[in-house]
C-alpha cells in the first residue's frame, strides 16, 4: 500500500477534474462537513454521530466511518479531506471525543490513501472573517456572505474551511 502525501502537498490544479472531489470537516459529535463535487458543486451540512441510549462506547466512531464510506461512495471517491484543528478542548468529554473522531478519520484516509490535513482554528478564522478569533456567530455571517445558509456554526466551520482549501490550495471555487 502506498503512504498517502500529506494534503498540504496536494495542489489541486493537479488534481484530474475526475479527482477533484474535496472534503471539509468540523470533527464533534455534531460533524460540520462541506463537500466540492466533481462538478464544482459545493454542498454542505451537519451529521449528528451522537450515540443513542443503549449503544457502546464505539458507535459514534463505527457511524462516523460508515458515514466517510457512503460520502465516498455516493460523491467521490474523495480525493483529498481538510478538517478543522483543535488544540484546546472547553471539556474533557468534547476532547475525546474529538480525538476518537480524528483516530477514525485519519485511519480511514490512511487505509484508502486518501491525503487529509488539519487545518487550525485561528487560521480558518482569520480567512473567513479576517479575525482568528471571530465567533461562532460572525463565522455563519461570513459562511452567508458568501451565498450559504448554514444550518449553525458545525456547517459554517466546514464551508470555511473548504473555502480556504480552494483558495489557499490552487483551485478555483
Amino acid at each position: 500500500m502506498n503512504t498517502p502525501i500529506p494534503a498540504q502537498d496536494v495542489r489541486l490544479e493537479q488534481l484530474p477534474k475526475s479527482l477533484s472531489c474535496l472534503l471539509a470537516l468540523d470533527l464533534g459529535t455534531t460533524t460540520g462537513w462541506a463537500l466540492r463535487g466533481h462538478d464544482s458543486l459545493i454542498t454542505s451540512g451537519t451529521a449528528s454521530f451522537r450515540p443513542g441510549r443503549f449503544d457502546g462506547g464505539g458507535m459514534r466512531y463505527l457511524r462516523f466511518s460508515n458515514w466517510l464510506t457512503e460520502i465516498d461512495r455516493l460523491s467521490g471517491p474523495i480525493s483529498v479531506i481538510w478538517f478543522e484543528e483543535v488544540r484546546r478542548h472547553a471539556g474533557t468529554d468534547a476532547a475525546h471525543i474529538y480525538g476518537g473522531l480524528m483516530a477514525t478519520l485519519t485511519a480511514w484516509a490512511e487505509l484508502r490513501g486518501v491525503p487529509y490535513q488539519g487545518v487550525p482554528v485561528g487560521t480558518i478564522k482569520l480567512h473567513a472573517t479576517g479575525k482568528g478569533n471571530a465567533s461562532k456567530e460572525a463565522m455563519i455571517v461570513a459562511a452567508k456572505a458568501k451565498g450559504f445558509s448554514p444550518a449553525d456554526e458545525n456547517e459554517a466551520d466546514a464551508l470555511a474551511i473548504l473555502h480556504w482549501a480552494i483558495e489557499t490550495n490552487g483551485g478555483v471555487s
